[in-house]
């Protein structure tokens, strides 16, 4: 239970937010700052004390003008399941957010304007992180589903693509809807800094997806998928057909036929370890 509490240590306000806050004072608009607040807090530490459940590294929890995140230090390496899990403990929040301000309506502790002015928040939140645009949690949805299927590498272009496409619908929407809503405009700056910065740092991600396979402590494989690859394809490329999830035995073949095979921490040990990242594997074969 301490160590639960411990995660509101890691809670941070953005300095913008703070600004907000104050205006908001100002203003006398305290109360709808606070029911975002409030609604914000409560979806991210959804998403914290799950992840703190599996034992995740969580970095901080950041509360934004617009939203939060919870930073956890996991490169894709955590069983699909328990990052799907992880993922919808945000939105499930949502919930009974919902049902405690009905009780309290009905029971006559807050009045209809409040209830509806947290009704129209609480939905509006909940919608908005389910829209398939990284890093939203529809985002995130995105990327696990794309990962059953698909090697790593493949699974974040294909989220990538999917953000990228919804985003443009979105712009449309906004011009012909809401022109003039520069809270949204705001939102919609903040989702093309993020998919531009996850698709600059894409070969980054891949190569953290590697480094903690090969020296993290997952051992929870749902699947053996073995690569039938070529002895003159590079160690990298072979790499790049990992998956989350699946184990990888590497079936090396020439001339359409098997010659060897390799484990998958063999090639990992020759690419991060021996430095051999120009090498096909082929070598590796007459190297072992």
């Amino acid at each position: 239970m301490i160590n639960y509490i411990q995660l509101l240590l890691k809670v941070h306000i953005h300095p913008v937010l703070w600004i907000i806050i104050a205006i908001s004072v100002l203003t006398a608009n305290f109360k709808t700052v606070l029911l975002l607040m409030l609604i914000i807090f409560i979806h991210e530490m959804g998403h914290a004390i799950s992840a703190h459940f599996f034992s995740w590294r969580i970095k901080s929890i950041m509360l934004l003008p617009f939203g939060g995140v919870a930073e956890v230090e996991e490169h894709g390496n955590r069983p699909l399941k328990e990052e799907l899990i992880v993922v919808i403990s945000g939105p499930l929040q949502h919930i009974w957010l919902q049902a405690t301000a009905f009780c309290l309506w009905k029971f006559g502790i807050v009045n209809v304007a409040d209830y509806e002015l947290f009704t129209f928040y609480n939905l509006s939140i909940l919608l908005f992180n389910l829209l398939p645009i990284w890093p939203l949690d529809g985002g995130k949805l995105l990327f696990i589903l794309f990962s059953c299927f698909r090697s790593f590498q493949k699974a974040h272009r294909l989220m990538l693509s999917f953000s990228i496409a919804f985003l443009s619908v979105y712009i449309i929407a906004v011009l012909f809807l809401a022109p003039t809503q520069l809270n949204l405009w705001i939102i919609i700056s903040f989702l093309v800094f993020c998919i531009v910065t996850e698709y600059r740092q894409r070969m980054y991600a891949i190569i953290r997806f590697l480094l903690e396979r090969y020296y993290g402590k997952q051992t929870d494989f749902h699947q053996l998928k073995p690569l039938v690859v070529n002895e003159v394809d590079s160690i990298y490329d072979v790499l790049l057909q990992f998956q989350r999830g699946c184990k990888h035995p590497i079936i090396i073949e020439k001339d359409g036929k098997k010659v060897s095979q390799l484990d998958e921490n063999e090639l990992l040990h020759a690419y991060f370890i021996e430095k051999r990242t120009t090498s096909t594997v082929g070598e590796l074969v007459y190297t072992y």
